[in-house]
C-alpha cells in the first residue's frame, strides 16, 4: 500500500503528472505547470518532501507552505509520528 494511504492521507505530485501534459520547454506551459503546482500546494494541508535531494523547487514549495502556514515534513516524519 501506498505510505500515503497508510497514513490516511491522498498524495498529489504534480512532478509526475503534469509532465505527462505540459512541455517544460515551451515557456507558457512551464509557467502553467509552476501554477498548478502552486495551486495544489494553497490547497493543502501537509506538503510532504519526499527523496534524498531537496531540489530548488522544492525549496521554493517549502518556503511558500510555510509562508501560508502548511505543515511541511517528510515521509519519514509522517510514519513515525502515525507509528
Amino acid at each position: 500500500m501506498p505510505g500515503g494511504l497508510r497514513c490516511g492521507f491522498c498524495s498529489i505530485c504534480p512532478a509526475q503528472f503534469l509532465p505527462l501534459f505540459l512541455n517544460d520547454a515551451v515557456p507558457e506551459e512551464h509557467k502553467n505547470s509552476i501554477d498548478i503546482g502552486r495551486d495544489l500546494l494553497r490547497r493543502s494541508r501537509m506538503l510532504v518532501v519526499c527523496g534524498h535531494t531537496v531540489t530548488e523547487s522544492m525549496k521554493n514549495d517549502i518556503a511558500v507552505a510555510q509562508r501560508l502556514g502548511i505543515t511541511a515534513t517528510t515521509l519519514e516524519g509522517i510514519l513515525t509520528v502515525k507509528g
